[in-house]
């Protein structure tokens, strides 16, 4: 099965998921989307309001600061690979009127049944986290986004991990300070997918180098293996960039 069809198998399974109390008031799962072969994923924190109505990640005033900043490497989402924490809107409705807020600790781990199956799929070289929640949720629960941003992290669902401001935070923070907190973003954006161009060219090179040797015969009873292009690392060596 390709990276497409699981993909798409897992979308499906995942949007008539009801294994927390955020499915009952979204309008769509918001899955993800993006180049499934990607050798860079952005995981970010959930959908908002726009991302709940369209059913697509980023699509807000965020989405489109996120976008510039893609383009600003010379990026388009076609690149990329793009989803969530949690993949339906986390809003507080006691006024009434529901306010984006970030998700529990029990609707993270809820969804990583669909997060961590999706990453596997993927099988990203660097996993760049957009945001606090996102950092807490695939990095360490005590992630201090201001200070360990930008730094390279051993994951055990990419060769490397990283993490970047959340565009919501940049655009508060342009209205005080001017553009300090975008160029963050945009360099982190840089770094991370130099990095995964670099992993991954590591990667090709070193199956083409095994491809020109002569496989030792398999010993009796032994059967002929395989190793996939993308686990050839550890997550530890994955910080080796």
């Amino acid at each position: 099965m390709s990276e497409i069809e699981r993909l798409e198998s897992l979308r499906v399974e995942a949007s008539t998921c009801t294994s927390c109390p955020l499915s009952e008031r979204r309008n769509h799962v918001v899955f993800g989307e993006g180049n499934p072969s990607a050798p860079l994923v952005l995981v970010g924190e959930g959908p908002g309001e726009e991302e709940d109505k369209t059913g697509r990640p980023f699509v807000g005033r965020a989405g489109r600061l996120l976008d510039q900043a893609l383009l600003d490497n010379g990026l388009t989402r076609e690149h990329v690979y793009i989803c969530n924490t949690v993949k339906c809107r986390a809003a507080d409705w006691s006024t009434g009127k529901p306010i984006n807020r970030a998700p529990t600790e029990a609707e993270s781990l809820a969804c990583r049944q669909w997060l961590l199956p999706q990453l596997a799929s993927i099988a990203p070289f660097v996993i760049l986290c957009v945001g606090a929640p996102s950092s807490k949720n695939l990095i360490k629960n005590n992630f201090k986004i201001t200070a360990e941003r930008g730094r390279y992290f051993p994951s055990s669902y990419a060769k490397t991990i990283m993490a970047t401001l959340h565009p919501s935070y940049v655009l508060r923070q342009m209205n005080i300070s001017g553009d300090q907190c975008y160029s963050l973003l945009v360099a982190d954006i840089g770094k991370a997918w130099e990095a995964a161009l670099r992993l991954q060219a590591k990667a090709v090179a070193e199956v083409q180098t095994r491809g020109s040797e002569k496989p030792p015969l398999p010993s009796e009873g032994e059967g002929v293996g395989g190793e996939g292009l993308r686990a050839t690392e550890t997550a530890q060596e994955g910080l080796e960039i």
